[in-house]
């Protein structure tokens, strides 16, 4: 009898041993995948403007999105920030309260106003759309939307009967410049006699400013196309309700009309996908300045309206040809709207100086008070 005790407590000891080699292990196993999709990776947007309005606000938004569904990843969003009032970093801090390891700012004043804050969220990933503030969590990044603009410019040069296009601006900062210089150097492409007149509005939404500059610029300056660098798309509907051709800006506006020359866009799921993608990899903040551009596919014009002519798009596709193989639109001899000459004949304006520190206009832009 006490031998098959012995036998019953061997079976019993060996069925405790299988259990602990085969069971146990699916459990931790189950309790880890569990943990781990407890924990999953959250990324932070930032943003000035309602994601559901047209524009800069739901471009990024839609980009963004995507980006993160591909990659398994959840988005939390904080828009209808204001800039320059404490709402950005009040965003900041609820978003590393609620677990984001990276955060994406995405308007201009952003990163000034919050960089001391930065600093202090060594763990976080930053990415800004500005480029006048460092550190070492925090890289900026853009598209070249600059070549986007410089074909824009040259299909406006080729389209004017006035030679003035007039253009609704927010601020005078370095990317609003850079994108207006490029945009009147592909205009002297195609027509040196043209210019480019600016009005700035001083916000990058303030419809009844806009809606009154786009007007003046046509009443005023003569102006027969009509552009911006704005976040949403007033401009364009003042354009249409005067009969002036107009560029978008940002967005595929819901519009047939012949005076919608095209709209100057960006793929921003590309660009947040390249981005997600060197965070996941450890690699966000290598480097202090990012960007792709047009040989990408990350820059690019909408359809042509049924006005612009297949001679038009030839030269257009030309110049987008031109900078895909390599050309530089900041190289060569350029002067500013001052005089002062601001590029070589034998030099190229560098990527950092085009991120960082273009306050000035070339020769041919003039800025309507």
């Amino acid at each position: 009898m006490k031998y098959l005790s012995n036998i019953k407590n061997f079976k019993f000891l060996t069925a405790a041993v299988m259990f602990l080699i085969i069971v146990l292990p699916v459990i931790f196993v189950f309790h880890f995948n569990r943990e781990f999709a407890e924990r999953k990776e959250k990324i932070g947007l930032i943003i000035l403007g309602d994601i559901k309005t047209p524009g800069w606000n739901e471009s990024h938004y839609r980009g963004i999105k995507a980006a993160c569904e591909n990659f398994g990843i959840e988005l939390l969003v904080r828009d209808k920030v204001r800039e320059n009032i404490g709402e950005c970093p009040a965003a900041i801090k609820d978003l590393a309260r609620n677990g984001a390891r990276m955060i994406f700012l995405a308007s201009y004043s952003y990163s000034t106003e919050a960089q001391d804050l930065i600093k202090r969220y060594p763990q976080i990933a930053f990415a800004t759309n500005s480029a006048e503030v460092h550190a070492r969590n925090l890289t900026a990044y853009f598209v070249r939307m600059y070549q986007a603009r410089y074909l824009a410019g040259a299909l406006a040069g080729m389209k004017t009967k006035s030679n003035v296009i007039g253009y609704v601006a927010a601020l005078p900062n370095t990317e609003v410049n850079r994108g207006i210089n490029a945009f009147a150097l592909g205009v002297q492409k195609t027509n040196p006699q043209a210019k480019v007149v600016v009005m700035w509005t001083g916000y990058w939404q303030d419809e009844k400013t806009e809606a009154k500059h786009a007007e003046r610029l046509i009443k005023e300056a003569g102006a027969d196309i009509l552009t911006y660098h704005q976040d949403e798309e007033t401009t364009a509907q003042v354009a249409e309700k005067f009969g002036v051709d107009f560029i978008a800006y940002n967005a595929i506006l819901n519009s047939n009309s012949e005076h919608y020359l095209t709209s100057i866009l960006c793929r921003w799921d590309l660009y947040y996908s390249d981005m997600i993608q060197r965070y996941l990899k450890g690699e966000m903040n290598y480097v202090k300045n990012h960007w792709i551009g047009i040989e990408r596919g990350a820059v690019m014009l909408s359809n042509f309206s049924p006005a612009v002519t297949p001679k038009m798009i030839a030269k257009v596709d030309s110049l987008k040809q031109e900078l895909i193989n390599g050309k530089l639109i900041f190289s060569g001899k350029i002067y500013d709207n001052a005089g002062n000459l601001r590029c070589e004949e034998d030099e190229a304006i560098s990527d950092d100086t085009l991120l960082e520190n273009i306050n000035w206009l070339v020769r041919g832009v003039e800025v309507l008070e």
